[in-house]
């Protein structure tokens, strides 16, 4: 119980950080709203390219997105050696880690919620229909990410190349969710939609492995 409660107050920390601010939530907004426009170019909306690729594309504009969103996650506790005091004053390590990847996985959402009527319209695919698995499998591609992302997150921010190192950690391992979910996402999308489930178990078994790697060694990430 002390596990939720101390979790519970640390991501009420990191949402007014960054609410308060807003400037995290600003950048990727404006850096996959301009992947999208850009790439609604190149595509006739009214052929079938749009469902073979747009799919692909927002997935891939939401893991270089997520780069840039995961990186400050532990750089900012670099300051005045805030992580330290944050260690003392939890009983279980996983706790700012918990927290942590709830807001990341919050703010992907948040952002993926905001440009999916821009993608639908752009690419004149309709999500109505699918609206509530397509909320499912961003869900499930988030989480994946928001896991991998924070933990990477947490052992490039001591690094000297921490700019550098953490896309080059964090693009490879996600390759599978990436396609995964751009799988499950474009069966969705499909003028005869049908839910992927071999894609969602995949999806739904990374995150829970990712995740209890995470309870299990998290206490090391953040003593290296």
């Amino acid at each position: 119980m002390s596990l939720l409660a101390n979790a519970s107050v640390l991501l009420g920390k990191e949402l007014r950080t960054e609410f308060r601010s807003r400037e995290l939530l600003t950048t990727t907004v404006v850096f996959i709203l301009m992947i999208i426009v850009l790439f609604s170019f190149t595509f006739d909306p009214t052929s079938a390219e749009s469902r073979r690729f747009g799919p692909g594309l927002l997935w891939l504009a939401f893991l270089f997105a997520a780069s840039l969103m995961l990186q400050p996650c532990f750089l900012r506790e670099q300051t005045n050696d805030t992580l330290s005091a944050l260690r003392l004053s939890v009983e279980d390590p996983f706790a700012i880690f918990l927290a942590k990847l709830t807001a990341n996985t919050l703010f992907l959402l948040l952002t993926e919620f905001l440009l999916l009527p821009i993608f639908s319209v752009l690419y004149n695919v309709p999500v109505l229909p699918v609206l509530g698995w397509l909320i499912f499998v961003f869900f499930l591609g988030s989480l994946g990410v928001s896991i991998a992302g924070t933990a990477l997150s947490a052992i490039s921010a001591q690094a000297r190349m921490r700019e550098l190192l953490l896309p080059l950690l964090l693009l490879p391992l996600l390759t599978p969710v990436l396609v995964a979910s751009t799988e499950v996402t474009k069966a969705l999308l499909d003028p005869s939609p049908y839910v992927s489930w071999k894609g969602i178990g995949f999806l739904a078994v990374f995150d829970l492995v990712f995740l209890t790697a995470l309870w299990l060694f998290g206490e090391y990430l953040l003593e290296e």
